[in-house]
């Protein structure tokens, strides 16, 4: 299963992924990934992604979501926070990120709020205390 938000204001695209997701429902996810990342075009995108309860996919999953994140890069994607427990989903998307070059605007966060805050005010906030 899967849901994705936009919040206009602030430029963020929140998305869940949660189970074991197949790859028929991945494409339909990727579509409405990128019509969303196209609807905030010209703005510095940050994407929230809550993979807490994300389970470890097949190759052909694991390929669209590093194609999508390559998508997100060309068009806009400034910061993505990543929410992940899964030490299994961790490794596996680790490795997507790497290959997608997503990790280097990548941060990952066990709770919600310091992954807001982050997305919002990037490192600024961390740099004023």
């Amino acid at each position: 299963m899967y849901r994705i938000d936009v919040d206009k204001q602030q430029a963020i695209i929140e998305l869940v992924l949660e189970g074991l997701i197949r790859p028929d429902e991945m494409t339909k996810f990727v579509e409405e990934l990128k019509a969303a990342t196209l609807g905030l075009a010209g703005r510095d995108i940050k994407i929230r992604a809550d993979m807490r309860t994300f389970r470890p996919s097949s190759p052909e999953v694991a390929e669209m979501l590093r194609d999508v994140q390559e998508f997100g890069l060309r068009n806009g994607v400034k910061r993505v926070a990543e929410l992940v427990e899964s030490q299994l989903a961790a490794l596996q998307l680790n490795r997507v990120a790497r290959e997608s070059g997503v990790d280097k605007i990548l941060r990952r966060f066990t709770d919600d709020p310091p992954a807001r805050r982050w997305l919002i005010h990037g490192d600024e906030e961390s740099l004023s205390v």
